[in-house]
């Protein structure tokens, strides 16, 4: 169960931070996606919920 988390973690994380790069705004006027920290912990928090809703 911790791997699994850990996983979700590092891989929700990564895809993050592959949105900020591709989609990200460069005006900052979007709050989610303006700042990499920011759009990288909103994706580990998706890749736990994913990891951890699956059996």
């Amino acid at each position: 169960m911790i791997l699994r988390i850990i996983i979700g973690v590092v891989v929700g994380g990564g895809i993050g931070f592959g949105w900020y790069k591709l989609v990200g705004c460069s005006t900052g006027a979007c709050p989610l996606t303006s700042h990499p920290v920011i759009t990288m912990i909103y994706g580990a928090v998706l890749g736990v919920l994913i990891a951890t809703s699956s059996h």
